[in-house]
């Protein structure tokens, strides 16, 4: 009797925890996959080539078309083709030069660096983006990870505590009864299940996290879980003014307001469509001596070309209304993401504050009571005052407490990394405003 119960109070008195010192070892850090990510990301490679093809376009677009050169031999006579045989005939040299409407190059020009301008603040939002992505799928890894360590613990202590049960029973020695062997044996089998669907949650975590860091998504995880918090905590209590002032910094809404400065550039160049657009040409022909060999003067010839935008209703009319719509709709869809990234605030602040509650009322006393539980029903067991399914159910109670504790402060870090992403905030360099022609 004394040996089993000795067995008893090993087993069933040990408490969880989430990192035991002893045990840590060096594993893929969330700071290690977050750097992998954004250093392997091909999307930001990507946007810097757009942005250098945007911004030679933009020096191509404020340079004036290309001059044209005519050569012509005119009025030769059909019957002898003979150059010096009319004095009409001459062979003539020209040259021509476009100028387009009104400011259209500076303004062509302009659209292409606002388009090209709001790659910096693209690539801003999309490394916020990938950390706040990759540390989700990082702490799902993370939390299925330790949660197998802690049944893993349990299910060692189990496999002990079902021999311990058998050899009670086999040898008549003790209080060990036959319904005690099944229910060890019985919590034992759903370990065992909870183990594999932890395990499939981490693969899965895994395969997702292999989008972002390859590989390395099948490296063991640091048994550390990092304690971040929001780099500027919002009350959940907020007003809607205040979560506007937090928000609007994003680079994803300063980026929108380079789309829609574009817009209005596209508005500018269709009004300028109502104005002229001006040719210069020049023309020298030189003539042969005639006939008779005397020299005949060679022609000059100077021009002046420009269109007329007299009927403007079906086309610049209706292409500046396009241009006007189009920069509102941009608008539009600003309006729309403040609405959504306002709303993710708001919703995110309220969950971390509940989760907070929740984690001071694991920490201070539901995990204490649980281990006192356990301890208070082993104690029972051991005077014959209590039975051992009673004692067993404790364990497992206080080992579903630790997990559901773990859950709670993994569900926590998510919640402070979205909230980051929210409150991420341009660079001054990225959002300085585009020069002006």
């Amino acid at each position: 009797m004394k040996t089993f119960t000795h067995l008893l109070v090993l087993l069933l008195g040990t408490g969880g925890a989430f990192v035991n010192a002893q045990a840590i070892r060096e594993g893929l850090t969330l700071n290690e996959a977050v750097d992998v990510a954004i250093a392997t990301d091909p999307w930001l490679t990507g946007s810097r080539h757009t942005q250098a093809g945007l911004t030679d376009e933009a020096t191509a677009a404020a340079t004036l078309p290309d001059p044209r050169m005519s050569l012509m031999a005119g009025n030769l006579p059909v019957d002898s083709f003979d150059f010096d045989q009319e004095a009409m005939t001459q062979f003539s040299v020209g040259i021509s030069q476009m100028f387009p409407r009104g400011d259209t190059l500076a303004l062509a020009q302009r659209k292409k660096l606002q388009l090209a301008l709001q790659h910096p603040l693209l690539r801003e939002n999309r490394r916020a983006k990938v950390t706040a992505t990759v540390a989700q799928l990082w702490l799902d890894a993370y939390n299925a990870q330790e949660s197998i360590r802690l049944i893993e613990k349990d299910r060692a202590l189990f496999e002990h505590l079902v021999d311990a049960s058998r050899a009670s029973y086999a040898t008549a020695v003790g209080s060990a009864r036959q319904q005690d062997v099944i229910r060890a044996q019985l919590e034992l089998t759903q370990l065992e299940d909870r183990l594999t669907v932890f395990r499939q949650r981490q693969e899965a975590a895994q395969m997702r996290l292999s989008e972002w860091i390859g590989s390395r998504a099948g490296d063991r995880l640091a048994p550390v879980m990092p304690t971040g918090s929001p780099v500027a905590p919002v009350p959940p209590q907020a007003s809607e003014q205040e979560r506007y002032e937090r928000v609007s910094h994003h680079p994803a809404l300063l980026a929108l307001d380079r789309r829609i400065e574009a817009r209005e550039t596209d508005v500018d160049l269709a009004r300028q469509k109502y104005k002229l657009e001006w040719g210069l040409s020049a023309q020298y022909g030189y003539r042969d001596r005639d006939p008779m060999g005397r020299d005949r003067a060679d022609l000059f010839s100077v021009g002046v070309t420009f269109d007329l935008p007299l009927f403007t209703a079906n086309r610049q009319d209706r292409e500046l209304s396009a241009a006007i719509s189009h920069a509102e709709a941009i608008r539009t869809e600003k309006q729309l993401l403040i609405r959504r990234l306002m709303a993710e605030l708001e919703t995110a602040s309220v969950h971390l504050a509940r989760l907070d509650e929740r984690s001071v009322l694991y920490a201070d006393r539901l995990l204490p009571q649980m281990a006192e539980q356990a301890e208070a029903s082993l104690a029972a067991y051991n005077n014959d005052d209590g039975d051992f399914a009673e004692a067993v159910r404790a364990r497992i109670a206080e080992l579903n407490a630790n997990i559901e504790a773990l859950a709670i402060a993994v569900e926590r870090q998510k919640i402070i990394a979205q909230i980051n992403y929210l409150l991420a905030e341009a660079s001054p360099d990225a959002a300085g405003p585009v020069e002006d022609f």
